[in-house]
């Protein structure tokens, strides 16, 4: 039965106050912590981004991959802060649960451990619990600061290049509900991967014109960075789709795959070609999928899956 007490109350406020010291904030303890940015800080621009890992959930409450989930839940909002190249500093979250038990208190642990590996400062948050669902949820809003704004726009003779996913990711989960039904496989709880640090080193070094984490919508994300260009790309076989790709293809036609799953490249810069080699030898895992060329906002490519011509 639902305790209103909540008994993990004050082992989960002792937990979060862990990752309070950071060089960003001062956080005081009270009814709610107060936050105060440190003045070294406090001069730039500030960012919000607020995402969940949706029906992903599912599996995680179902296989009690926590750290995974929370991996997840970081991971969709880091990836996309890194568009604006804006550093983490706190995060507020929502949990929802089925039930109130021990199991809810492991993911609070788990956010813990991995916010203070960022530094970020977790400064408030709310469980709660939901007998009519059948899996977990974690939102969060995560606040970033920006040193230097900048516009996140492909520009006509850039050249494409991808970063390696780790595999589904979070998104089109509902869609692979529907083809595996009630099949669980351990492609399902594997956590999506952060490429928010890589991508700040690479922004910080050399000229990265346009961005794009490929997440909801996928590669039709790429469309919000092209103005008046044209995206063409050829799926690398070093950046070949995992195993679940394909077995997901023998169900759903390539524009599906395409505008759904992120189909093994998780993430897009936008590069000039003399940038191209340096910025390859920063990221692991990445490779040159393609190029930007003059356009009305179009994504053409040749899947990965069967070469065959895929216009978003």
């Amino acid at each position: 039965m639902y305790n209103p007490v909540k008994p993990y109350k004050h082992e989960i406020l002792k937990s979060i106050e862990r990752t309070w010291r950071t060089p960003y904030v001062e956080v005081t303890r009270g009814v709610y912590p107060l936050i105060k940015k440190k003045s070294a800080y406090a001069k730039y621009a500030e960012v919000d981004h607020t995402d969940g890992i949706g029906t992903k959930g599912f599996y995680h409450w179902k296989a009690g991959t926590f750290r995974a989930a929370v991996l997840d839940a970081l991971a969709m909002n880091l990836n996309d802060l890194a568009l604006v190249r804006a550093v983490p500093y706190k995060l507020s979250n929502h949990i929802t649960a089925p039930v109130e038990d021990a199991r809810v208190f492991k993911v609070v642990q788990a956010m813990v451990k991995e916010c203070r590996k960022r530094r970020i400062a977790m400064v408030g948050g709310e469980n709660s619990f939901h007998n009519t669902t059948d899996g977990l949820d974690i939102s969060m809003t995560v606040s970033g600061f920006v040193k230097k704004p900048k516009s996140n726009v492909c520009k006509v003779g850039d050249v494409l290049i991808g970063l390696k996913s780790s595999g589904l990711h979070s998104n089109g989960i509902t869609t692979v509900r529907k083809v595996f039904k009630n099949k669980t496989r351990p492609e399902f709880t594997v956590p999506t991967k952060i490429y928010l640090d890589a991508v700040l080193k690479v922004c910080d070094k050399h000229q990265v014109n346009g961005m794009m984490h490929i997440t909801g919508g996928a590669f039709t994300k790429l469309e919000d960075i092209l103005k008046g260009t044209d995206a063409e790309i050829r799926h690398p076989r070093a950046l070949k789709p995992q195993k679940i790709f394909f077995d997901l293809r023998k169900k759903i036609p390539n524009k599906q795959m395409y505008s759904t799953f992120n189909c093994g490249i998780g993430f897009v810069l936008s590069v000039p070609k003399r940038e191209v080699e340096r910025v390859l030898r920063r990221l692991p895992a990445s490779a040159v999928i393609g190029r930007v060329v003059k356009g009305t906002g179009k994504v053409r490519i040749t899947s990965g899956f069967d070469g065959q011509a895929v216009v978003l």
